[in-house]
């Protein structure tokens, strides 16, 4: 007997198909417009270390990541962050790392947790977790790196750690959070209404009040954010 093996082909749907073509053209564009922000947008808010800018590419990076969940989040972080490596970044490599870490820390962890709780409060307490875990990690790097491509004594930076690190990565995370969880619904809304993106399915009983909450909880995190470098700057 001749036994005759059938090739089994996988059928390829249509829909799958434009969506992940949609879905690689918006993160483009996502990654696009972080890296113009990063590129036109950067302040020293700390007098004690002017090299530290701060800067919102992850507010876009998280919106892109809330979308398409923590993995594409990483990915644009990785891609945004070697072109700013070989554009105009002054860091090297060894800065580039930083940067990615520094970005995937905050954006992963919070588009891990609203992927699993796609709610307000998910991603209010997915911002908290990636600002603690973006703020611990970059105490530790900084220690190891920053002596490397700064030349900065590392007894210096262990000085700094608490007065300068500390309170620059919880402000970069915080403001970053809090302009992300502003308008993260209504690009979700837009994407929708474009039929770019599926439709998605909210926790909430209203949309309406979910969204006024998340502006509302945006706004005080971003003003006192606003207020603290204000007060460190002296300005009152």
């Amino acid at each position: 007997m001749v036994n005759t093996k059938k090739k089994q082909t996988k059928a390829v749907n249509p829909a799958e198909s434009s969506y992940r073509v949609k879905k690689m053209v918006i993160m483009a564009l996502i990654a696009a417009m972080a890296y113009v922000v990063v590129l036109m947008c950067r302040i020293p808010i700390i007098p004690a270390a002017p090299y530290l800018d701060l800067e919102f590419k992850s507010a876009i990076i998280l919106i892109g990541a809330y979308i398409f969940g923590p993995l594409s989040g990483l990915v644009m972080s990785a891609v945004i962050c070697l072109v700013e490596m070989v554009t105009f970044s002054t860091t090297g490599p060894i800065g580039c790392i930083m940067n990615v870490l520094a970005t995937i820390c905050l954006v992963c962890p919070a588009a891990f947790v609203y992927k699993k709780k796609k709610t307000t409060s998910g991603a209010i307490i997915g911002i908290i977790i990636g600002a603690v875990l973006m703020t611990v990690a970059m105490v530790l790097w900084n220690y190891i790196l920053t002596p490397l491509y700064q030349g900065i004594p590392r007894e210096a930076i262990v000085q700094m750690l608490l007065p300068v690190f500390v309170p620059f990565n919880l402000l970069k995370a915080g403001l970053n959070g809090g302009i992300a969880l502003f308008i993260f619904r209504f690009a979700i809304e837009a994407l929708q209404k474009a039929n770019l993106i599926p439709k998605q399915t909210f926790e909430e009983k209203s949309k309406k009040n979910s969204i006024i909450g998340a502006a509302v909880v945006a706004g005080i995190i971003i003003l006192t954010c606003v207020l603290v470098i204000l007060a460190i700057n002296g300005a009152f």
